[in-house]
């Protein structure tokens, strides 16, 4: 056996259509046995009842005028019957013939039943001889006479073999079907999981651009296939966003990290006390900080994508979230002559993170007021909508282009392109990681001016204390 035909046999796909198929079987054989039983046990009975009739009459002839008008009604049925379809025979106390259409009493044993069953010779035509099979039943009259009386079956026992090779044959055509059936099924199978393999296989060669083709059929394997490629594009974008957040980590931290060497080179060479010294030591300071802002943000984004911090979800009062981040930014805002706007819906509260929340909205009123030219306004709106709490931050600063909106939520990406501005380009990343935290959509839109940044919350995320009080 060949090796591909041996693991198209041994495929999960083709025991299954075994299995099947013998339970298929089982019962099919089950009930043409049935119908069999009930065809041939039809026959034999309407045999036995003909006979059992026939009989009736003879033993009704015999009370009524003896053994001599006995001998005569079995003569004429004899004549009757030149082919012998019913056996009549009357014999006396030592075997000779009185009357019939049999030469001699049989030889056969009777059964458990007391019928006999043999053989006759008959010639249709006169001249082609025929071996026809009888059934019989035998009696034992008063003075030793022995009555036989019989029918010829020899077409419904064929009529039953028929039926048998009939039944045979079918079931064989059954499994020889079902068993090419579960090759092709097997086969067409095996044929979509190797297509399958190959482009995995490709895949963990390295060739992340490979998909699983579809064939339109809408069917479990195509389901398959489209959720398969739907995880290798997020897993392409995670791993290019993995080469984008190293590419980025190595070049901003590369010069605050070359500046820091600097300095305390230069801290090493002042005399000790001087205020050169602290103002090196102050600056050196001041990028460590900002280093260590850094990574935290990316551990914030990492637990935020992750789901771990779904444990610290607790009952937030957005009504005093939103107080406490307006006069935490009203300051800076009012320090660079910004207007400054905030309205909150009283009692709104929902369940979440409160610590990622704050800092997701923190991010977004530290970005709007860093963008916004000196005169502008800067507003947070927290509100009950129709789907749920909405968080609105927005500005009339520059804004950011249509184009550029889905690229900001990546880590690291910045739009000046020349990353001299202040920030870790990580801002808005966090943002969309504690959206996706919470089940919220997070959208930018354009202010005309500026950009309005919402967060939508689904409507299972609000608590209402009053509903649950009653």
């Amino acid at each position: 056996m060949s090796v591909s035909l041996r693991r198209l046999l041994d495929t999960s796909t083709f025991r299954l259509a075994l299995i099947y198929l013998a339970s298929f079987g089982i019962s099919a054989l089950a009930l043409l046995g049935f119908l069999y039983h009930n065809t041939a046990g039809f026959m034999e009975r309407q045999t036995r009842e003909t006979i059992q009739a026939e009989i009736t009459g003879l033993a009704e002839q015999y009370r009524a005028e003896g053994l001599d008008g006995l001998r005569q009604v079995i003569g004429r049925r004899s004549a009757a019957q030149p082919n012998r379809a019913s056996v009549y025979l009357l014999v006396d106390a030592d075997g000779r013939v009185v009357a019939g259409n049999l030469d001699s009493w049989p030889q056969a044993k009777p059964d458990a039943d007391n019928w006999l069953t043999f053989a006759i010779e008959v010639s249709p035509d006169g001249e082609t001889v025929e071996r026809r099979r009888v059934r019989a039943a035998a009696f034992l009259l008063a003075g030793g006479y022995g009555l036989l009386v019989g029918r010829e079956v020899e077409d419904n026992l064929q009529l039953q073999a028929e039926i048998r090779r009939a039944l045979g044959w079918g079931l064989a055509l059954t499994l020889l079907l079902g068993l090419a059936g579960g090759y092709l099924m097997s086969r067409g199978m095996l044929a979509r999981v190797d297509a399958i393999n190959r482009t995995t296989r490709r895949i963990m060669a390295g060739d992340l651009g490979q998909r699983i083709a579809l064939k339109g059929s809408r069917d479990e394997f195509d389901e398959l296939a489209a959720n398969l490629n739907a995880m290798l594009d997020q897993i392409e974008r995670l791993l290019g966003g993995m080469r984008q957040v190293t590419d980025n980590i190595a070049h901003d931290l590369r010069t605050p990290l070359n500046r820091l060497r600097s300095r305390i080179e230069v801290a090493l060479l002042q005399e000790p006390g001087r205020a050169e010294t602290r103002a090196l030591l102050e600056a050196t300071l001041a990028d460590a900080e900002a280093m260590i802002a850094t990574f935290n943000a990316l551990l914030d984004i990492a637990r935020a994508e992750a789901g771990s911090e779904r444990g610290g979800f607790e009952v937030v009062d957005l009504e005093q979230l939103g107080d406490d981040l307006a006069d935490l930014y009203r300051p800076a805002a009012e320090d660079k002559h910004l207007h400054f706007e905030h309205r909150c819906t009283p009692g709104l509260q929902m369940r979440a993170n409160r610590h990622l929340l704050a800092q997701a909205l923190a991010n977004l009123l530290d970005n709007a007021i860093k963008y916004t030219a000196p005169g502008g306004r800067v507003s947070l709106a927290i509100e009950r909508a129709a789907g749920g709490p909405v968080i609105t931050v927005a500005d009339d600063g520059p804004g950011i282009p249509e184009a550029d909106r889905e690229r900001v939520l990546r880590r690291f990406v910045r739009l000046d392109a020349t990353r001299s501005t202040p920030g870790n380009g990580l801002g808005l990343s966090l943002v969309d990681a504690v959206a996706k935290l919470h089940n919220a959509r997070l959208s930018l839109n354009d202010n005309h001016p500026g950009l309005r940044v919402s967060l939508a919350f689904p409507a299972f995320a609000e608590h209402r204390t009053r509903k649950a009080a009653a």
